[in-house]
């Protein structure tokens, strides 16, 4: 498995790699709130930020979970953003009506978006493949679910998988898992699967490593707020960046706490690409727009009116912009030598002005 991509992954009109912009998802999630309308709305506001994709999670209260208020079923950890909720409750709340996918995904259509869902069971898989997705997304949760990553690798679509818990043993028995079903396009996303997630252990070092190990494209599913641990994802590589995505915070939701707005997503976009455009390659040296700039570095000049036969001192010859002089390297070397010509203030510095012959040289 060990290498590097050598070649790119193509999903709908878009590639994704190394010598492509990053891949942004906007992730919608259960920020429609239970309004279709509102659905509508996230996917022009993504549209209109620059994503690439929108992303969906296809499931029902039933097909994720029991209808139990106790036990293992109720989320009681105080610092959840979802305390005090059954796991059915939040689904529930959470959950994109099946009906409501074609109309989003025929507006991602009509507005340039490409589209995605995460299915969390085969009658999910099945139900996308009817929508022609053109890419499918398993959850960090869903990393270890081995028939259900088959099933969707079967389909012979491109696969990102979100890597969030996973052990290095485990992504080894999902990886081969996917890759011997029959999925040859595969992308794995650095996750951290707290909600919010700490910039302090989002561990962005392991994605060049996921690389090389896999031998596969990586990207970052953030958690964390904000656009900085993407970017700083991208810096190490990251061809594919998911963040949820909400038209406002304020209006709440399942994930809205730790989801981008409008004007940060669009921010996350431009950047994104910046970042991504900075990479280039290792170099030294000149580049094309630093040519201009040679002329302003220091060189040895003259700087007061020299005769013939004067001695150069730290006082005539001097380390100054422009930089049509010697370079300030042969300074000392000049420094007492003579002057076989006379020479005005401001004349750049050139060993035909010296006097060797009388130097000694």
């Amino acid at each position: 498995m060990a290498g590097i991509p050598t070649k790119p992954i193509e999903i709908g009109n878009r590639e994704i790699g190394a010598a492509f912009p990053p891949f942004v998802i906007a992730e919608m999630s259960g920020n429609h709130n239970q309004s279709l309308e509102q659905a509508i709305k996230i996917v022009d506001a993504a549209s209109d930020a620059g994503a690439d994709a929108l992303k969906l999670q296809t499931y029902t209260p039933d097909t994720m979970t029991l209808d139990l208020d106790e036990g293992d079923f109720f989320i009681a950890n105080p610092k959840s953003l979802w305390k005090g909720k059954s796991l059915y409750q939040l689904y529930r709340e959470a959950h994109t009506p099946w009906e409501w996918h074609k109309p989003i995904f025929d507006r991602c259509r009509e507005r340039g978006l490409l589209y995605v869902s995460t299915p969390f069971d085969a009658s999910a898989v099945d139900f996308l493949c009817e929508l022609e997705v053109p890419f499918f997304k398993i959850a960090s949760f869903e990393n270890t679910d081995l028939p259900l990553i088959r099933r969707v690798a079967a389909t012979g679509k491109p696969l990102v998988i979100s890597c969030g818990m996973a052990t290095l043993a485990e992504l080894e028995e999902t990886v081969g898992a996917a890759r011997t079903a029959g999925c040859d396009d595969l992308i794995l996303l650095k996750c951290t699967s707290s909600y919010p997630a700490s910039p302090e252990y989002s561990n962005l070092r392991t994605i060049p490593h996921l690389r090389e190990l896999f031998h596969t494209e990586v990207g970052l599913s953030d958690h964390t707020l904000g656009i900085g641990v993407s970017l700083a994802a991208i810096a190490l590589g990251a061809a594919v960046i998911e963040k949820h995505f909400t038209l406002d915070r304020s209006q709440g939701g399942v994930d809205s706490a730790f989801s981008l707005d409008p004007h940060e997503l669009k921010a996350l976009v431009q950047e994104a690409k910046r970042v991504w455009q900075s990479l280039g390659e290792v170099h030294y040296g000149l580049t094309t727009e630093e040519t201009a700039s040679r002329a302003f570095r220091r060189t040895i000049y003259v700087t007061e009116n020299v005769k013939t036969g004067d001695s150069f001192t730290a006082k005539n010859l001097r380390c100054i912009r422009p930089g049509s002089g010697l370079p300030p390297k042969h300074y000392e070397s000049l420094l007492g030598k003579k002057a076989n010509c006379d020479l005005r203030r401001g004349t750049p510095m050139r060993l035909e002005f010296v006097d060797f012959r009388e130097s000694g040289i």
